[in-house]
């Protein structure tokens, strides 16, 4: 029973939250209204610069041409949904997002020519996932596993050396190493790609020359992305499991005579885990959104390139869609974390009781 109610209170939590970072978000993405007022200004004055050159609209008289004028710019308003309210719209365009319901982009466009902005994120949206996805779990893979020797080995030559390194290389942003590792194994090399998601011309879709170039393409961004993570994996595995070391039950455990491997892995490594379940699941949600420099360095046209695209062209519906997107990602995380913390650690559902 209480279980159930601490997981009804965090829904309501996280719902309400949801609501409000939504809204938040389309206010930010609109300006608060200024990009409504800058898209009026642009269309006002294309549509005069248009009649201008125009020799019948010449040959009204005055108030013929501010009737003509002004029909045509209430349509092209109309047209681009500018005549309504700023905030009648927000509380519609929130309603919109929560319901997934993602509309038409307002600049950019799909391959094929679609201003829908769901055809424009389903074209993006598995390159970014299948690249970010693999590289995330080869990094967390290889970094936990270095963690767990890095802690065995606490304090030695071993584990000095590595703490420096996987330090350098959480610091430094993965688009720096996407520009060196360009440099190195593109142009010096030339054993990757050093731009794209696909060659060009590129094979035949849906063939397997198809998704061996594609994973080709694929490689250096991955391995890059996952050398700049797999130290944040390691060094913070390492400081988890020398702390939960020195907790009670470990030392109960250990005065049982428990083998060390049973120790660390029924003990440690099940009370280390809720924190490190956590950052991969986080991880993973993030990754999913794009790393925008880091893609647009490798000119990756992914989801990052596709965010960046759209801040840049001030293309509000695309921004709100992929944020709402991430919004409810994260949200149904953190509360399917919250069921799996108890399985996981017997002392936070202690506490919940």
């Amino acid at each position: 029973m209480g279980l159930a109610r601490h997981m009804a209170k965090r829904a309501i939590f996280l719902a309400i939250t949801l609501v409000i970072a939504i809204y938040i978000t389309v206010v930010i993405a609109n300006g608060g209204g200024l990009i409504d007022n800058i898209l009026k200004a642009q269309i006002k004055n294309d549509l005069t610069q248009s009649l201008h050159n125009n020799p019948q609209y010449n040959l009204l008289n005055q108030t013929a041409k501010d009737a003509y004028f002004n029909d045509k710019y209430n349509a092209l308003l109309e047209a681009r949904g500018l005549n309504e309210p700023f905030l009648a719209k927000s509380f519609r365009f929130t309603g919109d997002a929560l319901t997934l319901q993602l509309g038409r982009a307002q600049y950019i466009q799909a391959n094929d020519g679609s201003f829908q902005v769901v055809d424009i994120i389903g074209e993006r949206l598995p390159r970014t996932l299948i690249l970010f996805t693999m590289a995330n779990v080869i990094g967390a893979v290889f970094g936990i596993w270095l963690g767990l020797w890095m802690a065995r080995k606490a304090l030695s030559s071993f584990d000095r050396g590595l703490t420096v390194l996987s330090i350098t290389t959480f610091i430094v942003p993965p688009w720096v190493y996407g520009i060196f590792f360009i440099l190195v194994f593109g142009f010096q090399f030339h054993v990757f790609p050093t731009q794209g998601w696909i060659g060009v011309p590129a094979p035949p879709s849906g063939t397997l020359a198809w998704y061996g170039d594609v994973f080709y393409h694929m490689l250096l961004p991955m391995l890059t992305f996952a050398f700049a993570t797999f130290g944040s994996w390691s060094y913070t595995t390492r400081n988890l499991v020398l702390q939960i070391m020195d907790e009670d039950f470990v030392t109960a455990a250990r005065a049982k005579g428990l083998p060390e491997h049973t120790v660390l892995t029924k003990y440690v490594l099940r009370a280390a885990s809720p924190p490190i379940v956590t950052s991969l699941a986080l991880t993973l949600i993030s990754a999913w959104q794009g790393a925008i420099i880091t893609e647009t360095v490798f000119n990756y046209q992914g989801i990052g390139q596709l965010f960046f695209n759209a801040i840049g062209q001030f293309d509000a519906p695309v921004v709100i869609a992929l944020t709402a997107i991430y919004a409810y990602l994260l949200v149904v995380t953190v509360f399917i974390l919250d069921l799996v913390y108890g399985l996981l650690d017997p002392r936070i559902r202690a506490l919940r009781r």
